[in-house]
């Protein structure tokens, strides 16, 4: 597992450092706006293929034709993915298996914060749903042709809320009580728990490590709380985001995650300063609960029941 602190190749490491891309292929989730389009947009630059993974296909195709007006030469695809449905992801990975011969980078990077209470096709939490039991099924299902990739890898988005998280296994649910914060809490360390445990059980198979974006104005601060009509939440975000890192800024800690060669299992990415809200990428330390193997192992089982599979569950 990785050495939290062990300095990256380049202390203001940017997107002009980022090693050229040419005959990759990457799946982003979340890619029609914020983090994934932008992350989009420069591996674009440097001739990586990029499977856009999106909710809204028409916005994807949108956001795609943008990202070729400024780079024409660009390679890029839109999928449907709803991440809150598991049928959904088996249609996105049965189409992409069908179409690619590798995979060389996951990024999952979807999400949703802070909405009303509100359940996944499946019957789930939706921010446990989406962000996290998705994403798990997901990367279950292209698990195969990542591990038939060389230097392969998966990079799992979470956010320095998960300092606040807690695994309430009585409750993962939130059946018999929910708080928007604390399920997008609980949703942002099962991020981390899965990246870390991922790791574990895939051992030199895939390369598994966990990133964080810090503060970043994108619309995630909006898109969730104003779901039926807007919350506290909503408001208070429309102040804070001035305060907020530029998106180009915060995707940097993904595109390193992606790309660079001296990243290693189990690192975690992301900015350290003001409480890793703001700066440039480090290689840093995520909260004492996300390193609690056997909070991960009863996550990972858990999610397994949910998902209906077993998935390298040899451990």
């Amino acid at each position: 597992m990785s050495v939290a602190n062990h300095p990256l190749r380049k202390n203001k490491w940017t997107s002009e450092d980022m090693p050229d891309q040419s005959g990759k292929v990457f799946i982003i989730t979340g890619a029609n706006s914020g983090l994934g389009k932008e992350a989009t947009f420069r591996l674009a630059k440097k001739n990586a293929e990029v499977v856009m993974a999106c909710r809204n296909e028409e916005k994807g195709r949108q956001s795609m034709n943008e990202i070729k007006e400024k780079v024409p030469h660009a390679k890029l695809a839109v999928k449907k993915l709803d991440l809150s449905d598991l049928k959904s992801v088996d249609e996105f990975t049965d189409q992409f298996l069908q179409s690619y011969g590798r995979l060389d980078v996951l990024m999952n990077n979807a999400g949703i914060m802070q909405p009303p209470r509100m359940n996944s096709v499946q019957g789930y939490e939706i921010q446990f749903a989406v962000n996290h039991l998705g994403h798990f099924y997901l990367t279950y299902r292209l698990y195969d042709i990542l591990k038939n990739t060389p230097r392969s890898r998966v990079v799992t988005q979470s956010s320095i809320a998960h300092t606040r998280g807690k695994i309430n296994f009585e409750n993962i649910n939130s059946e018999r009580s929910y708080s928007r914060t604390g399920a997008y809490a609980q949703s942002k360390l099962a991020n981390l728990l899965f990246a870390y445990e991922l790791a574990r059980r895939a051992g030199n198979d895939v390369l598994s490590v966990a990133v964080h974006p810090g503060y970043t104005n994108t619309n995630l601060q909006q898109s969730g709380p104003s779901i039926g009509g807007t919350s506290f939440f909503a408001r208070l975000y429309r102040i804070t985001d001035k305060l907020a890192m530029p998106v180009w800024k915060g995707t940097l800690p993904m595109l390193y995650a992606m790309t660079e060669s001296d990243v290693n299992p189990g690192d975690y990415i992301g900015p350290s300063k003001l409480g890793g809200a703001r700066g440039w990428p480090r290689r840093i330390k995520s909260s004492k609960r996300s390193y609690n193997e056997e909070d991960a192992r009863r996550l990972w089982e858990i999610s397994e029941e949910m998902t209906g599979i077993k998935f390298l569950s040899e451990r």
